[in-house]
C-alpha cells in the first residue's frame, strides 16, 4: 500500500518529495535555517569580493604607509629640480651691491638657461657667468659623493648656496663692437653712438672714472657693473687675457626678474638706449667694413695686376 504524502515510509525516512508539514520539528528546523540565510550581513562573501566586504577594503587603502608616498613625493620633487636647473631656470642670489640700484644685495633673480639656444646675447642684458678659468682660476672638480652633488644643486636652485665663481654683469658691448670711455660729455660709447644710462646706473655717478677703448673680440663679450664706482668688471681685467672680456661660452643665461622679496619683485628689460637704431646701424656698418675694405684691396691689387701684364 503507497504511503500517504508526508508520512513516513516503512524504514522510517521522509519522502524528499513531500515538505516537512508546518509546526513539525523538521519544518521548525527548516524555518530556522532558512531565516538565518535571509538575515542581512550573515551572507557568504561573493567570489572575488575581499573578505569583510567593501568597508574593510576602504580601511586597508587608509592604512597603507605614509612614508612610502612620502619618499615618493620626495624622489619625484629632487628629480624635477635636478632637470629644471640643468637646462630651464635658476634661482641665483645677489651677494654684492655691483649691481645697484637695479639688483640689491640680498634680491633673488631667475635666470632663463634656454633663451641663448633660440637668439644671441645682446646689448643690455643683464647676464650671469662663470669666472672659473677667466677671472678666476679653475673650479674645483665636483665631489664624487652623491648626496653632496644633490645637496648642491637643491641649494643652487633656490639661490641659497655659498658665493662661487659665478658674476652678474650687464652686456655693453657683443663680438665686433668699438667699447669706448668716454666722449666729450663723459659718456660711454658703442660704435660710435653714445649710450643714455641715467636710467640704469647707480645715481649720481659717472658713467666711468676709467678709460677704455676696445674692439670686442669674436666670441666675447664686455660687461660692466650698473654701479660704476663699486663693481669688479671688464675695466679691471683689462692685463688679463681677453683684455676684459669674457668668453660667451661662460654665460650661464639671462637674469629677467626679481622673484624675492616680494616687496623688490620686478622685471629686468633690456633698456632702451640699447634699441637705438644708429647703434644698429653702426654695428651693421662696423661688421661690413672689414669685407667692403677687402673687396676694395683685391679690385685694386687686381687692377695692379693687369697693368703690369699689359706692360
Amino acid at each position: 500500500m503507497a504511503a500517504e504524502p508526508g508520512s513516513l515510509d516503512p524504514e522510517g525516512v521522509t519522502d524528499p518529495q513531500s515538505p516537512p508539514e508546518p509546526g513539525s520539528p523538521a519544518g521548525q528546523e527548516a524555518s530556522a535555517i532558512a531565516d538565518q540565510a535571509g538575515e542581512p550581513g550573515t551572507a557568504e562573501s561573493q567570489p572575488g569580493e575581499p573578505e569583510g566586504g567593501p568597508a574593510k577594503s576602504k580601511s586597508a587603502k587608509r592604512k597603507r604607509p605614509f612614508w612610502r608616498e612620502l619618499a615618493i613625493i620626495v624622489v619625484a620633487a629632487l628629480v624635477l629640480t635636478i632637470v629644471l636647473k640643468a637646462f630651464v631656470v635658476q634661482v641665483f642670489s645677489i651677494p654684492s651691491g655691483s649691481m645697484e640700484n637695479t639688483l640689491v644685495p640680498g634680491d633673488r633673480v631667475l635666470v632663463n638657461k634656454l633663451i641663448y639656444r633660440f637668439r644671441p646675447i645682446e646689448r643690455g642684458d643683464i647676464v650671469v657667468f662663470s669666472g672659473a678659468g677667466s677671472w678666476d682660476p679653475p673650479a674645483p672638480p665636483a665631489s664624487g659623493n652623491p648626496v653632496v652633488r644633490l645637496w648642491d644643486d637643491l641649494t643652487n636652485l633656490v639661490g641659497i648656496s655659498a658665493p662661487g665663481t659665478d658674476y652678474i654683469k650687464r652686456v655693453i658691448g657683443v663680438p665686433g663692437d668699438h667699447v669706448f670711455c668716454c666722449d666729450a660729455q663723459g659718456r660711454v660709447t658703442v660704435n660710435g653712438v653714445p649710450l643714455n644710462e641715467q636710467s640704469y646706473i647707480h645715481p649720481g655717478e659717472a658713467p666711468s672714472q676709467i678709460r677704455f677703448n676696445i674692439v670686442v673680440p669674436p666670441g666675447r663679450l664686455w660687461v660692466l657693473g650698473d654701479n660704476r664706482a663699486d663693481s669688479d668688471d671688464s675695466r679691471y681685467r683689462m692685463d688679463a687675457p681677453g683684455s676684459g672680456t669674457i668668453p660667451e661660452s661662460a654665460v650661464v643665461g639671462r637674469a629677467f626678474i626679481i622673484i624675492w622679496p616680494l616687496s623688490r619683485w620686478a622685471v629686468l628689460p633690456i633698456p632702451a638706449t640699447f634699441q637705438q637704431a644708429g647703434l644698429k646701424a653702426a654695428a651693421a656698418l662696423a661688421t661690413n667694413t672689414p669685407a667692403v675694405a677687402g673687396s676694395a684691396a683685391l679690385g685694386a691689387g687686381l687692377i695692379a695686376w693687369r697693368r703690369r701684364r699689359r706692360n
